[in-house]
């Protein structure tokens, strides 16, 4: 049995799960990082707020937005899930733009015109920031995507529901993949996230979340391996940081309840 395994069967066995707006809650921390990382700086707190109450916090207009078209796009995704919905350019095509709804763009090139809030691929050649590695070329993009989709709708028919250490190394790479192929112009990590999390979810795990204060080895990771043509260090990473936010959160409701008393 796999730490990890060990560790999952602790969290469920302690019914962490099973507490008040517990699936609401978890997902509203996962949008909040996956914003995080992009530079949102609303908190779980204000989300919350903003989400269940419509109270905007005193942040920028565009934070807000990408928080909220982030919602949607995890609330869609999670009705794919449920159905076991077949991956395909469309699906994803759907799913990016919510992501983008309200802080995409049209975009005018020299082989035509895409908007990344309608969630079209991109006609356009993208770098890893200033100095950084190139993504693989435009006109290669949609044939990726297409193999991305057969590859992972074999990968998902072929695992056991049972088997997590498959079902976590399976979302993993299918995050790695779809960074690597940058189909989309903006979002592209999001997009990555939200479909590691919704496999996750299509086969009953705890969805990992990439915490924004290990928002520069996770991208280090990235570049590694995609450097050394390896996703090893990724995938280790992706494995060890869920593990560490899993023991997190069984440690604090251990303690929660250890102090949950009343003193009369």
């Amino acid at each position: 049995m796999s730490r990890l395994t060990k560790i999952l069967e602790e969290y469920y066995k302690l019914g962490i799960p099973d507490q008040i707006d517990y699936d609401k809650l978890y997902r509203y921390s996962i949008i909040t990082h996956s914003t995080a990382i992009e530079g949102s700086t609303i908190t779980e707190v204000e989300n919350q707020l903003l989400f269940d109450e419509g109270i905007s916090p005193n942040k920028p207009l565009a934070e807000q937005l990408m928080n909220l078209d982030l919602k949607l796009a995890y609330e869609e995704a999670g009705r794919y899930a449920e159905k076991h919905q077949d991956y395909n350019i469309e699906l994803l095509c759907r799913l990016s733009s919510l992501v983008m709804k309200n802080t995409g763009k049209e975009y005018k090139t020299m082989v035509g015109n895409f908007d990344s809030s309608k969630g079209d691929l991109r006609k356009l050649n993208v770098t890893a920031g200033r100095g950084g590695k190139s993504y693989m070329a435009y006109q290669k993009v949609p044939q990726k995507l297409e193999e991305f989709c057969n590859w992972l709708n074999v990968q998902r028919k072929n695992i056991s529901e049972g088997d997590v250490d498959k079902i976590y190394e399976l979302s993993f790479m299918a995050h790695y993949n779809l960074v690597y192929i940058h189909p989309w112009a903006d979002g592209n990590g999001r997009m990555a996230r939200l479909v590691m999390n919704m496999l996750q979810m299509e086969f009953n795990v705890v969805p990992s979340i990439v915490k924004k204060e290990s928002r520069v080895e996770y991208i280090e990771s990235l570049a590694q391996s995609q450097n050394e043509g390896d996703a090893k260090v990724f995938l280790d990473f992706m494995a060890k940081h869920h593990i560490k936010n899993l023991e997190k959160y069984i440690s604090e409701y251990v303690h929660s309840i250890e102090n949950d008393t009343l003193d009369f």
